[in-house]
């Protein structure tokens, strides 16, 4: 009498689950999503923009049209030639270069790099720079920033560029015996200050404005000493085309 018949063992599939897969996917596309954003030397942020609103209902942003180099009906233009793309794209490789020329500087918090509706912001802050109730660069400290400086201004690149100098002060009123009447005129004098040493590191004087903010538009609370030797400080802004 033959023995009862072997039941066949179910042959396991090999590999990992077909779900994992798409996981795995997933989770690729969030870490690489997320090194972007806080990779800031080299991310396009006006790049970004374009990208977010492509996706109908992400976050504060609604879309949904293609990112395609090409006719675009509803604008009846094609992305890349748009002006807006051009001072952008612009912009974004100014502040590239900026912050991979400033790097050192923008670490150790002597130099900020920021962008707004007038241009690029290069703002020349802390004690380095200004002492208290004094309008002398202190050329010691800041010779290589001012160089370095003179040279990304000079650059073809913003050969039809304007440029402004903004003077800002801490709220510390101008004291009895200084040759300032008020922080207004302290202002002015730390942003011509600055004009005089890029003048003779080699920019173009005659693309230059010169503006006095006083004490009205800080960078951080002027409660602090520290706070007060951020505000201190000379903007150098990279204008906008059309930006008086």
């Amino acid at each position: 009498m033959a023995g009862p018949i072997p039941r066949r063992k179910r042959k396991q599939p090999e590999g990992a689950a077909d779900w994992l897969l798409t996981y795995g996917d997933m989770v690729t596309l969030l870490l690489t999503f997320f090194v972007l954003l806080f990779t800031t030397a080299t991310i396009d942020g006006y790049q970004l923009r374009l990208i977010l609103a492509a996706f109908p209902g992400l976050g504060n942003f609604t879309g949904g049209n293609t990112l395609e180099a090409g006719p675009l009906a509803e604008l009846g233009n094609t992305i890349m030639s748009l002006p807006s793309m051009e001072r952008g794209r612009a912009l974004s490789e100014a502040r590239r270069e900026a912050v991979s020329i400033f790097e050192p500087e923008i670490r150790s918090n002597l130099v900020r790099v920021t962008e707004d509706e007038r241009g690029l912001v290069i703002s020349l802050a802390s004690d380095a720079f200004f002492a208290s109730a004094s309008a002398r660069v202190n050329i010691e400290q800041t010779r290589t920033v001012l160089q370095n400086l003179a040279r990304l201004l000079s650059s073809e690149e913003f050969s039809h560029r304007m440029f402004r100098l903004e003077g800002h002060t801490d709220d510390i009123p101008v004291g009895p015996g200084l040759p300032w009447e008020s922080n207004w005129e302290l202002a002015s004098d730390r942003a011509a200050a600055v004009m005089r040493y890029l003048r003779d590191f080699g920019v173009n004087e005659e693309q230059f404005q010169l503006m006095s903010r006083g004490e009205f538009a800080p960078l951080v609370d002027n409660t602090t000493p520290e706070g007060r030797a951020y505000n201190r400080r000379v903007d150098v802004i990279i204008l906008t085309e059309g930006t008086l």
